[in-house]
């Protein structure tokens, strides 16, 4: 059921795409953060990297240096290694960072750790190596003492040089007036302590929470130097959660559009196939793929189609077809009636009588015919299915054409067993009629009946004939209304050609099929009709077991 419904599929189909757009957004927006982390960390530490080289390049030996990389090591509470360039491993994107003066950095998220490699101005045969597991407000307090070390060299040019480095650090670093900064009393009386401060801020827009380090200026008491605001690292700010959910709704638009296109498809084929049918055009067919809603709706088109191309030809070969056998009647009644004007003696007056009654009787039973033939083709006409013992429909049957006296010989098989058969009666004594009367006009001396159930549980009648039998060419023909494969012969025997046209229209109804082959034991033609026998019992059966659900539920209530 799941797979033969189109919506269905859609609809589970919106489903998977809902999940493995989440999963694909939850993934991107992971991969974005990794990377988002690993820059956020980079821009941290580039400011520190580049200080810390200058105060190391600073020093004229490398005992200086040494102890100028062990004082910082205490400062800033991390251990800091001098270590040849050779032993560590760096990549070209690392090293263009190195060569830029900007500091790598390498997590390492199981641990937590992060291994920073700094390069050396003076001395590239050389990195440090600093090994930092957790940062807390001493080492950002810190990054200022290196800052204001780093202007001692440059007295009443502070400010410059400060814009010099600024390209360094992803925050702002400044020389600020104190009175100039929100700062309350308590905070100004531990700036002139010589103690720095942080500042924490909460901001609503898209920059969150951040962070300021004022740190006083020795041999100042107005100014201070002030890093920041720097922003926390925010895992789904408001740019990155825009654009992952518009990625996302995008992509599921794209899956939607995909599952839909089938089905469009589909629609715009059959849209052109009907403006095709309002023009006239009855020959294009649309291809049937799989068992869904839409192709169910292609095998409709295509059986509403044949059927109304077929009641076109049908309308037309009618007409055709009955234009032609009235004629002769009503020519043969005309003649009759104009010699019976000229006509005096009453014997043979009499005798045109009797011919045209038998010509008008010609005429009802070729109207019937027409009639009962167009009702079987236009439609399925009103059936009512009930349970028949086929045998007694047979020997009717029998009973009937030996009551015409026809001097043939006219057999019925017998049944070992009562056969119960689905069937409208008065259809099925139609169709053994006719397949009797037909083999009576064709046979030489004998016809067989005979009927039954087959191996596959599908009821049937047969008629066989010792008569010529009919060729293989004109098997499939001769069931074609008005159909004759002796025209003289058919006429002589007073057929129509509508007989085998109507018993194949009553089996198409019957949900079976008329076949015709060379009799076996007879020689002549056998024509086997086959429908299924038991769709009335399951459909009474089906009937009660829903009438006995609705008692019981009645019952539970």
């Amino acid at each position: 059921m799941f797979k033969h419904s189109i919506f269905l599929r859609i609809y589970a189909g919106l489903v998977i795409l809902v999940v493995l757009v989440a999963v694909f957004g939850y993934l991107l927006v992971q991969i974005i953060n990794y990377q988002r982390a690993q820059e956020y960390r980079e821009s941290l530490t580039d400011g520190m990297a580049y200080i810390i080289s200058e105060g190391v390049a600073r020093q004229p030996n490398l005992q200086q240096k040494m102890d100028w990389i062990s004082d910082a090591s205490d400062l800033l509470e991390l251990p800091i290694h001098y270590v040849d360039a050779s032993k560590v491993d760096i990549t070209r994107a690392e090293a263009r960072r190195i060569a830029d003066r900007k500091a790598v950095v390498r997590w390492d998220a199981e641990s937590g750790i992060a291994y920073i490699v700094v390069g050396l101005r003076d001395d590239p045969d050389h990195y440090l190596y600093i090994k930092a597991d957790n940062i807390t407000e001493r080492q950002m307090k810190a990054l200022a003492v290196f800052i204001l070390d780093y202007l001692v060299y440059y007295p009443g040019q502070e400010k410059e040089y400060l814009a010099r480095i600024q390209d360094y650090f992803s925050y702002p670093v400044s020389i600020e007036n104190v009175q100039s900064l929100p700062l309350d009393s308590e905070q100004i009386g531990r700036l002139r302590l010589d103690h720095s401060i942080i500042l924490y801020r909460d901001n609503a827009s898209i920059r969150g929470t951040t962070i300021s380090i004022i740190s006083p200026i020795p041999g100042s008491t107005s100014q201070v130097l002030v890093m920041g605001p720097v922003p926390l690292f925010n895992w789904m700010p408001f740019q990155l959660a825009t654009g992952i959910t518009l990625l996302s709704l995008f992509v599921l638009s794209l899956g939607v559009y995909g599952l839909l296109v089938p089905m469009q498809r589909k629609l715009r084929e059959v849209s052109y196939a009907l403006n095709k049918m309002k023009t006239g055009n009855m020959s294009l067919r649309l291809p049937v793929d799989g068992s869904d809603e839409m192709s169910t709706l292609a095998s409709s088109y295509n059986n509403m189609s044949d059927h109304i191309q077929r009641l076109i030809e049908a309308q037309r070969e009618l007409m055709r077809a009955v234009s032609h056998e009235l004629r002769t009647p009503v020519a043969r009644i005309r003649f009759g009636v104009e010699m019976m004007a000229d006509e005096d003696d009453y014997e043979y007056r009499l005798q045109q009588v009797e011919q045209i009654d038998k010509d008008i009787e010609a005429l009802n039973t070729l109207i019937d015919e027409i009639m009962t033939y167009a009702k079987l083709e236009q439609g399925m006409p009103s059936i009512e299915f009930e349970q028949i013992d086929l045998y007694d429909v047979l020997n009717q049957v029998m009973v009937e054409t030996q009551a015409l006296k026809t001097h043939k010989i006219i057999e019925l098989h017998p049944m070992p067993v009562a056969v119960v058969v689905e069937a409208e009666r008065r259809y099925l004594h139609r169709v053994i009629q006719n397949l009797v009367g037909n083999a009576i006009r064709y046979c030489d001396n004998k016809v067989l009946i005979s009927g039954g159930l087959d191996q596959d549980g599908q009821a049937y009648v047969c008629v066989e004939d010792d008569g010529p039998g009919i060729p293989e060419v004109d098997r499939a023909r001769i069931f074609e209304a008005f159909a004759r494969l002796d025209d003289s012969r058919t006429r002589a025997s007073g057929g129509y050609g509508l007989g085998l046209s109507i018993v194949s229209r009553i089996a198409y109804w019957f949900g079976g099929s008329i076949q015709v082959d060379q009799s076996p034991t007879l020689g002549g033609a056998r024509f086997i009709m086959t429908w299924p026998a038991q769709r009335y019992v399951k459909k009474n059966k089906r009937k009660l077991l829903e009438k006995k659900t609705e008692e019981s539920s009645d019952h539970s209530v």
